[in-house]
């Protein structure tokens, strides 16, 4: 194995025990210390060609999101039989996979070749916030516009309800209920109203089809079942499916078109650094210039939740126009477990 491709397992692996995946983190060690030549889906994963890490291909993330498809759609029970919620021994497990990589040769080959997708529907423990704050100081209803926004389930955000403690934020009888760990200040009380919603992404998926929808569910990871439960309940609340395309020429049509009467929030969790320097250089500007005309009755907010370097979560930063004030917003997990929010 190159040094490369077993750094990257090791990698993965220590970021899923970190998210709280203990089954993770055993499993891409088990890739790293024995995956060996001898069979085509191996000698694939061995002889994989340019940047195999996560800000790159993900190989690691590629190989256990098509085994985990395997486990969803009941194709393979053997797997099943050692995957969670079962408990196996890393000597069976590895067995299992290797089986599998002989039994299930096309299938994983075919799922190797797409780049793994998921739409962490938690992150709207930092969306909720944001919009209850812009509604209390603007007073108008919203309208939303995402980018990266994969099958759009975070366009949803209204429909979630946000437990703080004992207190609801959003609809108290929504299947997607969310209760990250809260430090920091509460946000208002306030009914959400969302007049427009629209995302972007260069490859969305549609939840409607049950391919895409597998794959979006296999990509999260096996002893988290509350993701997959929160998840598959987004996807039955969801109606709004994104628009393939770049995020700048997509954002900057979309500013184009005025919105009165309402505070429109341009939003992004964790996808701008996967924009190239280009897109995020003309989203900017995109941005600064709509917010040129922004107005007290048609104000415009760009909310980011994005890694800044920092050990600990995403840095939080809503910039609001007329007036361009940009505030730091609090820190948020990865996942939306926790949340430190400061407005």
């Amino acid at each position: 194995m190159t040094d490369a491709l077993r750094q990257a397992f090791h990698f993965q692996a220590k970021s899923c025990e970190m998210l709280g995946s203990p089954f993770m983190g055993r499993l891409m060690t088990l890739f790293a210390e024995r995956l060996s030549p001898g069979s085509a889906v191996a000698d694939r994963l061995l002889g994989w060609p340019g940047d195999v890490g996560p800000a790159a291909q993900s190989v690691p993330l590629r190989i256990a999101g098509s085994l985990h498809g395997l486990v969803l759609d009941g194709s393979d029970t053997g797997l099943a039989a050692v995957y969670p919620p079962n408990t196996a021994s890393d000597t069976d497990l590895w067995a299992g996979i290797l089986r599998v990589f002989e039994h299930h040769e096309a299938r994983l080959m075919d799922w190797l070749d797409l780049p793994p997708q998921t739409n962490e529907v938690r992150r709207s423990v930092a969306l909720i916030p944001a919009a209850l704050h812009l509604t209390d100081r603007f007073g108008l209803p919203l309208t939303i516009s995402e980018l990266g926004a994969s099958a759009g389930l975070n366009l949803g955000f209204d429909r979630y309800g946000l437990m703080i403690g004992d207190e609801m934020r959003g609809p108290a009888e929504s299947p997607v209920c969310l209760a990250p760990d809260w430090s920091g200040a509460l946000p208002p009380d306030l009914p959400l109203q969302v007049t427009g919603r629209a995302g972007v992404d260069l490859n969305p998926l549609d939840v409607t089809r049950p391919d895409q929808a597998l794959r979006l569910l296999a990509y999260l990871w096996p002893d988290q079942p509350d993701r997959l439960r929160l998840t598959r309940a987004a996807m039955e609340l969801a109606d709004t499916k994104p628009d393939t395309g770049d995020a700048a020429g997509w954002l900057k049509q979309r500013l184009a078109t005025p919105h009165p009467g309402t505070t429109h929030l341009i939003y992004h969790t964790i996808a701008w650094q996967y924009f190239p320097p280009e897109t995020q250089s003309a989203c900017t500007e995109a941005l600064e210039s709509a917010g040129q005309t922004a107005t007290p009755d048609a104000p415009l907010a760009h909310f980011s939740m994005e890694a800044d370097g920092r050990a600990k979560g995403a840095a939080l930063t809503l910039k609001i126009w007329p007036d361009g004030t940009e505030i730091p917003a609090g820190r948020v997990d990865f996942h939306g477990r926790w949340i430190d929010w400061q407005l």
